[in-house]
């Protein structure tokens, strides 16, 4: 799950200078313009981080501009105005003269500075519908289906889980019996990003000497996070305020290391900040298109580093044993996570109606433990998400599902995928390039 202000905090702690840059190369006035617009978005970017802590998700850029930015940031309204400029300076800076590789950066800074314009007028008291507040911050409108339209998976889901009465509770009960014990939580976690790493960097060159952390939290509104800290550096955190699955090793691992978070951040940072030396990738806005590319491919990359039946093979093989946990039972856990992953766009439809004010707390929590098919204790963590991010949700299923067909389209072998995948984590991506 998403990288954020501690990347900032940490990256100053560390004395964080200016990235190593590529060998200047010669680059058009339009090239040259893009340069400049970069530069002060970044200061713009740094400055709004202090107006509403959590915005800046990482930064590795220049020491001196984030201690600027702390010093000394514009007042929202000044930089909402800042914000207009810069799409004003984009739309006027003319594609001719663009290498193809600086008309995707145009289009990536375009879609970054549209998701500025839109934060800073919610900071400033402006409202939004949920689809509109999506698009506006991250460049895709969700599509919001009926409740009624997931009862037939809750159908389905009823007859995997044995027994009689509330079918949220019997599921419930029945991934107790799948719940990672305290003691061996760090082996299964650690063996688990190993096979997440192992099977990455099969297919992707990772930068050299990246590393992680890993430690366990307590008191987050998130499951998991990734707080890339430069130099292909991550700390990765879980929390540990409920029980937490067997099958979200794997998930976590993934999702928040390899191929996800940090393999992404690393090879931006390693391809573009240095490579290109386009310093626009060295500080991540949390409320952008950006995200629905890193958790949409973070998502994705659990199916394609474990694809089919790989997953639970190497649970039950590898990680049930390291639990303490039966793995015959392993096939019979597997399907039920199978069949509740289609239930995940109920999450969508549900925020659009808690963020507008049709539904209340009682009944969004209700709605959540309902077709989230969990306690009431897990209901009430989604929700305090929900709270904090807003539509932010859209990029883990909307955005999965676009990762996915975007990469899929590459082809059926592995091979073919794990490309599609590199680029889509390397490279200026936009919502729109994944349509293509």
């Amino acid at each position: 799950m998403i990288t954020r202000l501690a990347g900032l905090a940490a990256a100053l702690l560390l004395g964080v200078c200016t990235p190593a840059l590529a060998s200047p190369s010669p680059v058009s006035p339009a090239g040259e313009q893009l340069d400049k617009i970069a530069v002060d978005f970044v200061h713009m970017t740094l400055e709004a981080g202090e107006r509403e802590p959590g915005y800046v998700d990482a930064y590795y850029g220049p020491r001196a501009w984030a201690e600027t930015a702390k010093l000394a940031p514009r007042p929202v309204s000044v930089l909402r105005n800042e914000a207009d400029r810069l799409a004003k300076l984009l739309a006027a800076n003319p594609d001719k003269g663009l290498t193809p590789d600086e008309r995707r950066r145009k289009a990536f800074l375009k879609g970054q500075v549209k998701a500025a314009q839109t934060r800073l007028a919610m900071l400033a008291g402006d409202r939004f519908s949920f689809q509109d507040e999506a698009e506006g911050l991250f460049g895709v409108r969700p599509p919001l289906k009926p409740l009624t339209s997931y009862d037939p998976i809750l159908a389905r889901v009823d007859k995997l889980v044995p027994g009689q009465g509330d079918l949220a509770a019997r599921v419930d009960a029945f991934q107790a019996k799948y719940v990672i014990p305290t003691d061996r939580l760090d082996a299964v976690m650690q063996a688990g990003i190993a096979a997440c790493k192992a099977r990455t960097e099969a297919h992707i060159a990772l930068p050299k000497g990246e590393t992680f952390a890993l430690s366990f939290v307590t008191g987050k509104p998130w499951s998991g996070y990734n707080w890339y800290q430069g130099g292909a550096h991550s700390l990765i955190q879980i929390n540990t305020d409920l029980p937490i699955y067997i099958s979200r090793a794997l998930d976590l691992g993934c999702h928040e290391g390899y191929p996800g978070h940090h393999v992404l951040n690393a090879l931006l940072e390693e391809k573009l900040t240095k490579g290109k030396g386009w310093v626009e990738f060295s500080v991540y806005p949390l409320f952008s298109p950006q995200s629905l590319i890193a958790e949409g491919s973070a998502n994705y990359g659990i199916g394609l580093a474990f694809p089919g039946p790989e997953k639970v093979k190497f649970e039950r093989e590898q990680l049930y044993p390291l639990a303490g946990l039966d793995p015959a039972t392993a096939d019979a856990y597997d399907a039920l996570m199978t069949a509740k992953a289609a239930l995940a766009g109920a999450e969508t439809t549900i925020a659009d109606a808690y963020l507008s004010g049709r539904m209340d707390k009682p009944a969004a929590v209700a709605a959540l433990a309902k077709y989230g098919l969990s306690s009431t204790a897990r209901a009430q963590k989604r929700l305090s998400f929900i709270d904090t991010y807003r539509s932010y949700i859209i990029n883990y299923t909307l955005g999965q599902d676009r990762v996915r067909a975007h990469v899929e389209r590459a082809g059926a072998g592995q091979d073919a995928r794990w490309t599609a995948m590199e680029h889509v984590i390397s490279e200026p991506t936009t919502p729109a390039d994944l349509l293509k």
